[in-house]
């Protein structure tokens, strides 16, 4: 063989290769970039939530040196701007299509939400864009605003529009209700409660910021921005906006300091950078400081479930019923239809219920528009079977744990069909949930319950069990691709559709071409974010790129196997036949004649072999053969102080099954990250409006509460590798199982803690402020169920 190369392999532990410019400051973020010639923009956002726009004052901001113009929508019309579009429909009560809003780049002749874009000035520096924005007087006539789903959806409520005197956007229904109804009129128990999720923003650590350009002699477009779907925005913003061929418009975008959701949409900024550089021939800089984004960035969650469990007298399930509140925002995100309905089947979790009966309402309210964030839809519903399990374990006298056992479907069984839009491809969830039940040591629980309770504390213990869909939708999974070129100089180049955004694509996909092709680490490098590298994909978000982007990745690795071994015949001297290739290295069998695939690229990339047409590059477009069903098992323990209501989280566990483990440390690091945004969410983080005046009252970190490193304890994991048999290598996707389970699983043990004083749960965040409420109330009675 010829000289060695130590590739990396699938299921390595490996420290990941960008970690090293991240950490050290030199990763390349949309601000860093160098541009000549750039004029700088601010928003100028509504202080109202609803009213009618009398007047815009620009006068004054006019007159300021440095100012070069100021937008607003009587431009956008005579330019011929476009509107942002959801990406997708969905059906009203009556059958007709949901009524979509015009989502104008700036706000038409009304205002809808607290924060909506008016104008946009542009000015020579951000100080003078800054202080021109200030000087801009708006007269609003405020009307009545609803940013509440209960005001929303109240009899006489004001309208969000005048199109939907409801203010519902959209019905779904799930499920069979005929065969919901026999099961429940046959049921032993039927345990009903109300669960409200709260609204909350994503806030990654980089803000979003958008760079425009548009070359004059071209006449296309360029955008930079940190977005997880370079491809999809690009033709939203080329076709419906800005009214060219998506060819002309070209996205680039570099590293980005977190994305999870809020950058797969379609938002204001992206466009009117675009607009604003072609009308003042200049290049276009916005940046969002984190006041603007609170007022302007998509927000998430925010609904209300009504659930209803039906049960026989062993505790076997016979049927579910939810009727489900999905808070939509004024305007419409470019996936929120999506994230309200499609990941609706996590309601199953890892049960044989049988019966459904779903209906999903989305509801407009004068607020910011909901997007996805980490989980998308799946957090919901995932809270909603796994609380009013352990909210039935108690009326049916069977602990929660048993009370799982019982109704989970067997290995034995997959595939299963749900019988509520999934079908399982694999999992053993009894095999999961064992193993994280021995991690938790939950049946020594007891005895840490009581020692907490010598001190005056409450301890309590809570498990929830999420599955999640990934690499879908269901039946046609979408595709991803890859380019494998090599230099003149034997490096590879591997360019890939997805967007790396802290999920270390640059360190999975090398162990994926060192499994292919035996490649190099160190000759290797990953390029993505750039429309004009790769013309036609999709992008990071629901758990997909390992799976998609290895599918694609080794699909043009066999392609480059398979004309290697022609160059290489040619090189050798013999037949096609003779040539073998393994570790990197083409030879023939029982002979010294071998060649490294870098060496060999290098020679056909000079010449030194006869071409014959071929070369080393080979191009894949692929996906799963369908969607998976990646699952985890989460066990949390919390102690209380009664005195102050304080929450100290003292344990959490976890045991997955996501398939066979790309890199173990990345995935430790996804599910770190998961469960720590679902612990925020459920003991911190919460979006207020003022329920009269639509006033956001949490517009920064002062009064919008994070966790913070010490909150968290040590978190267990163990892995349960169970293959799908849909994708390479039983991939399954692990980037949102952290977060889907775990805010269920910290209320849950918040709930069980509070049991053994007679109090019950408080709404969602549970701050100690609400926990000492709830206790000092205990005392005049205390709900059944949960606290509205």
């Amino acid at each position: 063989m010829e000289n060695k190369v130590k590739p990396l392999r699938f299921g390595d532990a490996t420290q990941r290769f960008e970690d090293d410019r991240f950490l050290t400051g030199n990763g390349q973020y949309v601000t860093d970039s160098e541009i000549d010639n750039v004029a700088y923009a601010k928003i100028v956002r509504s202080n109202h939530a609803s009213g009618r726009i009398i007047g815009i004052d620009l006068a004054a901001a006019k007159k300021l040196t440095g100012v070069i113009d100021i937008l607003t929508y009587e431009a956008a019309k005579k330019d011929n701007i476009g509107n942002i579009k959801s990406f997708m429909k969905r059906l009203k009560a009556d059958g007709n299509p949901n009524f979509e809003p015009n989502y104008s780049l700036l706000a038409e002749s009304s205002i809808h939400h607290i924060g909506e874009a008016i104008a946009m000035v542009i000015a020579e520096d951000e100080s003078i864009a800054q202080q021109a924005s200030e000087m801009i007087n708006v007269e609003v006539e405020v009307t009545p605003a609803v940013t509440q789903i209960r005001q929303a959806i109240a009899h006489d409520a004001p309208q969000v529009w005048d199109e939907e005197p409801t203010n519902i956007c959209f019905v779904e229904s799930l499920g069979d209700s005929l065969s919901t109804n026999k099961a429940f009129e046959t049921a032993d128990y039927i345990i009903e409660d109300e669960f409200t999720i709260s609204r909350v923003i994503a806030s990654p650590m980089e803000t979003r910021s958008a760079i425009g350009f548009f070359d004059k002699k071209t006449g296309k477009y360029q955008l930079r921005t940190g977005t997880q779907v370079p491809h999809l925005i690009r033709n939203e913003l080329a076709v419906n906006v800005l009214g060219v061929r998506a060819d002309d418009l070209r996205i680039i975008s570099p590293d980005i300091g977190g994305g999870f959701g809020l950058k797969a949409s379609v938002q204001r900024e992206l466009g009117l950078v675009l607009w604003a550089s072609k009308r003042l021939n200049r290049t276009v800089r916005w940046v969002a400081d984190r006041s603007d984004s609170f007022l302007g960035d998509h927000h998430a969650r925010d609904n209300i479930a009504q659930v209803s469990l039906a049960l026989d007298s062993t505790g076997h399930f016979l049927g579910l019923r939810v009727n489900m509140y999905c808070a939509i925002g004024a305007f419409i995100d470019s996936f929120a239809l999506h994230i309200m309905v499609n990941n609706v089947g996590g309601l199953s979790g890892p049960y044989n219920i049988g019966n459904y009966d779903v209906n999903i309402n989305g509801v407009f309210t004068n607020t910011q528009p909901i997007a996805p964030y980490r989980g998308a839809g799946r957090p919901e519903a995932t809270y909603c079977i796994e609380r009013i399990i352990d909210i039935a374990s108690r009326t049916v006298g069977i602990s929660p744990i048993e009370l799982r056992h019982r109704n989970m479907v067997g290995s034995d069984a997959m595939p299963f069909n749900t019988g509520l839009t999934f079908v399982y491809d694999s999992g053993d969830f009894k095999k999961v949930m064992d193993s994280a039940l021995s991690l938790a040591n939950t049946k020594t629980f007891h005895l840490r319950k009581e020692e907490a309770k010598k001190r005056g504390r409450l301890l309590g213990q809570g498990i929830s069990y999420a599955v999640e869909i990934a690499n879908g939708p269901q039946e046609t999974p979408g595709h991803e691709v890859a380019k494998i070129n090599f230099t003149s100089n034997g490096n590879a180049k591997i360019t890939v559709g997805s967007h790396n955004h802290g999920q270390g694509h640059e360190t999975a996909f090398r162990q994926l071409a060192g499994e292919f092709l035996g490649l190099d680490p160190e000759r290797t490098t990953i390029e993505f974010g750039d429309t004009d590298l790769i013309h036609d994909a999709i992008g990071t978000f629901g758990s997909r790129s390992a799976a998609t982007c290895g599918a694609a990745i080794q699909t043009a690795s066999l392609e480059i196997i398979k004309k290697g071994k022609i160059i290489a015949s040619e090189e050798f001297e013999t037949t096609i036949d003779d040539i073998n290739f393994s570790d990197g290295n083409f030879f023939v069998s029982g002979t010294d004649l071998s060649i490294n695939i870098h060496n060999l690229a290098k020679k056909m990339e000079n010449q030194e072999i006869e071409k014959k047409q071929l070369n080393l590059n080979a191009f894949a477009k692929s996906s799963p053969i369908d969607c998976t069903f990646p699952n985890a098992c989460h066990v949390c323990e919390v102690e209380i102080d009664p005195e102050t209501g304080f929450v100290e989280i003292k344990a959490y566990y976890l045991a997955d099954d996501v398939g066979h483990v790309l890199n173990p440390l990345i995935l430790e690091g996804q599910f770190h990250g998961g469960i720590a945004q679902g612990i925020g969410q459920a003991l911190y983080e919460e979006i207020i409006f003022d329920g009269s005046t639509g006033q956001l009252l949490t517009g920064s970190f002062m009064d919008y509460c994070f966790p913070r490193a010490d909150d968290f304890p040590p978190i267990q994991m163990t892995n349960c590798n169970i293959p799908s048999p849909n994708t390479i290598f039983g991939l399954k996707g692990a980037g949102e199982a952290g977060t889907v389970g775990s805010i269920v699983a910290v209320m849950n043990a918040i709930s069980d803690a509070l049991k053994e004083a007679g109090a019950s749960l408080p709404a969602m965040p549970v701050t100690s402020e609400r926990i000492w409420k709830t206790l000092r109330d205990t005392g005049n009675g205390g709900l059944s169920g949960e606290q509205k």
